[in-house]
């Protein structure tokens, strides 16, 4: 594979690859790391990236797998904990602003509901795609997603009737 080559078919993609890994590790600086570290690897085995039929998917599902590497050293845990209870404490004092209610809903939902929805609905891959990325069932990937955007939708309402309430209160 030439590095022409390399660039128009596994270098394009580090946008995706960074957005999805940042739902994994939140760390903007964390998943930059990722995707520079798999861009390396991908470079070293660019010959047998041929072999691969889906690239893409090939691709996300190694970002998956070296962010979930990552997650399970205790360091990394314990920093993840902090950063998302800081994360929150901000979240609730500063926010008011719908979109982030929404990123906040859904970063509150599972790790597997978290991810469908982020390749479904931000990624826009289909449900044989996420299927093979997360190597899940595709029943199980549309009964994920419908649960996450089950409970999204819950959280909005709720909110939403909040903040009628504090409006009539006025």
């Amino acid at each position: 594979m030439t590095h022409e080559n390399f660039k128009n078919t596994v270098f394009c993609l580090k946008d995706e690859m960074y957005r999805f890994a940042k739902r994994f590790v939140i760390s903007s600086d964390e998943a930059e790391d990722v995707v520079q570290d798999l861009m390396l690897k991908f470079w070293q085995k660019k010959e047998e990236l041929a072999d691969f039929g889906n690239l893409k998917s090939y691709a996300m599902k190694s970002v998956k797998n070296e962010c979930l590497n990552r997650l399970k050293h205790e360091d990394v845990k314990i920093g993840f904990a902090d950063f998302q209870k800081h994360r929150s404490e901000i979240h609730e004092v500063e926010s008011n602003n719908m979109k982030e209610h929404i990123i906040g809903f859904i970063n509150e939902l599972p790790e597997k509901q978290k991810a469908v929805i982020h390749l479904k609905d931000v990624e826009d891959f289909d449900v044989a795609e996420i299927s093979e990325i997360l190597e899940m069932e595709q029943n199980a990937v549309r009964v994920n997603l419908m649960r996450a955007r089950q409970k999204v939708k819950e959280q909005i309402l709720k909110l939403m009737d909040f903040e009628n309430r504090m409006i009539e209160s006025l």
